[in-house]
């Protein structure tokens, strides 16, 4: 697949050091609308740290971010806190859900960040749960979820906000072939469904094959082409 043309999110130039470790050596990657990428590489690569720029989490040290022609990473910590919780979602290795809350209260959290009432933000997270297969786990913590159905609710909390863009960092690094599998599955077809853009970072082949495009990082920099992508 090419690069898009008018990208939803784009990092042009990005460059991150660490001390001597140059994690990003001046990287561009666009992204398209309802568009899944993956971004693969080994460990210490700069995969993670280009995520973390993409999704305002970090700003680079140079280069432009830019979600739907606007620029971001220039934005104070306070702006792009905001923006992480309005028009991005996330899902992790490990969910990183509350447990002291219950599934339904997990995914309206980012609603209730963002503004919105209790009862208003549960009964829009709770719309998520059939769709997912977690019909009926409404009120259950995450410690009475399976490792799947606890990233299912991650899923759903990523989406509920309706973001431009979902971020994945290893989303089936702890979950078993089948059970990851499943979750790519309903992961990719979900965020496209709700016309949202997807970056994955994986180590795996078999979770990159569910994006529409793959990429990957080595030593910093992108190797364009991927060997054997679109």
């Amino acid at each position: 697949m090419n690069t898009p043309a008018s990208p939803v999110l784009s990092g042009t130039g990005l460059v991150k050091t660490f001390g001597p470790t140059v994690a990003l050596g001046g990287v561009d990657l666009a992204v398209g609308r309802a568009e899944a990428v993956a971004i693969m590489g080994p460990s210490g690569s700069g995969k993670s740290t280009l995520l973390h720029c993409l999704a305002g989490i970090m700003r680079p040290d140079r280069g432009e971010v830019r979600l739907l022609g606007d620029r971001i990473d220039d934005l104070g910590e306070r702006r792009r806190s905001a923006l992480r919780r309005s028009r991005f979602g996330f899902v992790f290795q490990f969910g990183q859900l509350l447990p002291e809350l219950p599934a339904d209260e997990n995914v309206a959290l980012p609603l209730m960040l963002g503004g919105t009432a209790r009862r208003e933000a549960v009964a829009a997270a709770r719309a998520w749960f059939g769709p997912l297969g977690l019909a009926g786990l409404e009120g259950r913590r995450p410690g009475e979820l399976s490792g799947g159905q606890a990233q299912r609710v991650a899923i759903a909390r990523a989406l509920a906000t309706r973001p431009a863009v979902v971020f994945a960092d290893e989303p089936t690094g702890a979950l078993d072939q089948t059970t990851g599998h499943d979750t790519m599955r309903l992961l990719v077809e979900a965020t496209r469904h709700n016309g949202a853009s997807l970056v994955v970072v994986t180590h795996d082949p078999g979770v990159a094959n569910w994006c529409d495009r793959t990429v990957e990082v080595r030593d910093g920099r992108l190797l364009t082409p991927f060997p054997g992508a679109a």
